[in-house]
């Protein structure tokens, strides 16, 4: 069995983490240098740095801040947020990340994708896709944008097919539905995707308890797990996810 990934996610705004329940209601969780830092330290796989109002602003990430963080961080670091072309790509890519995320610029031009895998190399992109439950195809999910504030009529499963043949070496994949509930991962969701494509699915939004992590891998058919509240806020540490998960047969590196 391959191991999977314990991934952190930094969301940002104004330069500060925070967290929300379904996009909203966001609250204060500290330092991105210092969260950064510290899941460097406990052992964490990768990093996740998402600037969440860089799109709806119409303006780029925040290249300052990530330079950064990457400065404290050294494990693998993926960057998205407000990223239009790959001349911003490359910027961040000079700048300290490994990856870079895209989402709304990769529905809008879909050439982005296959422009920045040539140039950069697959294992760089990773196609963001935040996820909502349609109200009128049941058992399906459409794709939103602009920090889920913008609906598409795209279908999930669809444009993640679509995203690895043009290049995608990885998606993060995010039910909005689900999103700060800690309530647990869509599953359904992510298992629909992860059957559909060869490439690796991050799961995101909803995770609760460690449960969760072992149930999206295990029911989800993940390749990594990334989580945000229950870190971010001290009901575990990354050493205590890892442990578990190994505990109940997951692979995983200590």
């Amino acid at each position: 069995m391959l191991t999977k990934r314990i991934i952190p996610c930094l969301d940002v705004k104004d330069n500060r983490v925070v967290k929300g329940v379904n996009f909203l209601n966001l609250r204060d969780a500290g330092d991105p240098v210092e969260l950064g830092a510290r899941y460097s330290e406990e052992g964490a796989d990768e990093l996740v740095f998402l600037d969440i109002t860089a799109t709806i602003r119409s303006r780029k990430t925040i290249v300052e801040l990530v330079e950064k963080v990457a400065e404290k961080v050294f494990i693998p670091f993926t960057v998205g947020g407000g990223i239009q072309n790959a001349k911003q790509i490359d910027e961040l890519l000079r700048s300290g990340a490994d990856k870079v995320s895209v989402n709304t610029a990769a529905v809008k031009t879909p050439q982005i994708i296959t422009e920045a895998a040539q140039r950069f190399g697959n294992q760089c992109v990773v196609l963001a896709i935040d996820a909502r439950r349609s109200k009128t195809r049941p058992g399906k999910w459409q794709v939103c944008i602009k920090a889920g504030s913008e609906p598409t009529e795209l279908d999930v499963v669809e444009w993640a097919i679509k995203g690895e043949k043009l290049g995608a070496g990885e998606i993060l994949l995010t039910s909005m539905d689900a999103d700060g509930t800690k309530a647990g991962y869509d599953n359904l969701l992510n298992k629909a995707v992860s059957d559909a494509v060869n490439i690796p699915v991050i799961a995101s939004g909803g995770a609760g308890k460690l449960e969760h992590l072992y149930d999206a891998i295990v029911d989800g058919r993940a390749d990594a797990v990334l989580m945000a509240s229950i870190t971010h806020f001290g009901n575990y540490g990354i050493r205590q996810i890892k442990e578990y998960l190994r505990g109940r047969g997951i692979a995983v590196n200590l």
